[in-house]
């Protein structure tokens, strides 16, 4: 199936490992020209952005860049984000502003860079990477959660007012994946205990009865970013496993 990317210019915020690398990876594959982004010295991309995406000025100098190299900005993927295990009661004002420069403002600040370049050329995607967390609070990722619901009303909000304009704005809400988020060492699943019986429960808790793959997970933000989602917007795709029931 062709998916409408080729010579597309695609930016992907955190895209060193995991979903953000496989996105690349298969917009490249689709004949994008894809722009890769993190703190890391390389990346996956036709071009690489060496750029901590949770700093004031991260985000433009990003956009900036790709215009830049590429002259025009067609598709925007906000992926990066990242918590640790974590109680509410725990929680200090440091710990909600860092959670919040990371998981929403980074995309915030893109999104706003992006969008006089997608106006003016009158088309552009934007796909936000929000959790189901955000659909169904998770106890032990407070300050996550609330900054992924608050993704999804950013997503919304930019879908309604920018549709005039050809953009269309979107948000996929994956379940726990199998990337160094959980998997690595010291990351979500041993941060809770025992590995191989923390692993097992969350796969319990999916209907699937496993984590997702990042693969999974890429080819529903690809599918967003194309011309075969020409009539998806404002839209908040689930891709949990049927983690997060949906209610009629």
């Amino acid at each position: 199936m062709d998916l409408g990317l080729s010579d597309r210019v695609c930016t992907v915020t955190g895209s060193t490992g995991g979903i953000g690398e496989r996105v690349v990876e298969l917009l490249r594959a689709e004949g994008a020209h894809a722009v890769s982004s993190g703190r890391s010295e390389q990346g996956p991309g036709d071009r690489h952005v060496s750029v901590d995406l949770a700093a004031r000025g991260g985000p433009e100098r990003l956009i900036a860049e790709t215009l830049e190299r590429f002259g025009r900005l067609d598709v925007l993927v906000n992926n990066v984000g990242g918590t640790d295990i974590r109680k509410l009661a725990d929680l200090t004002d440091d710990d909600w502003q860092a959670s919040f420069e990371l998981n929403l403002m980074s995309a915030v600040r893109a999104t706003r860079a992006a969008l006089p370049a997608m106006r003016e050329q009158g088309a552009g995607t934007i796909v936000n990477v929000s959790s189901t967390a955000a659909k169904r609070p998770s106890t032990s990722m407070p300050d996550y959660s609330v900054m992924k619901a608050a993704l999804l009303s950013f997503s919304r909000l930019v879908a309604d007012l920018y549709a005039a304009d050809g953009i269309r704005c979107n948000a996929v809400t994956p379940g726990p994946t199998a990337t160094r988020t959980w998997l690595g060492e010291g990351g979500l699943a041993d941060q809770q205990g025992d590995r191989e019986q923390v692993l097992a429960k969350v796969a319990a808790g999916r209907p699937l009865g496993r984590l997702a793959e990042p693969d999974e997970i890429a080819a529903v933000v690809v599918f967003l970013c194309s011309d075969r989602a020409s009539y998806v917007t404002g839209a908040a795709w689930s891709a949990d496993g049927g983690t997060v029931p949906i209610i009629v």
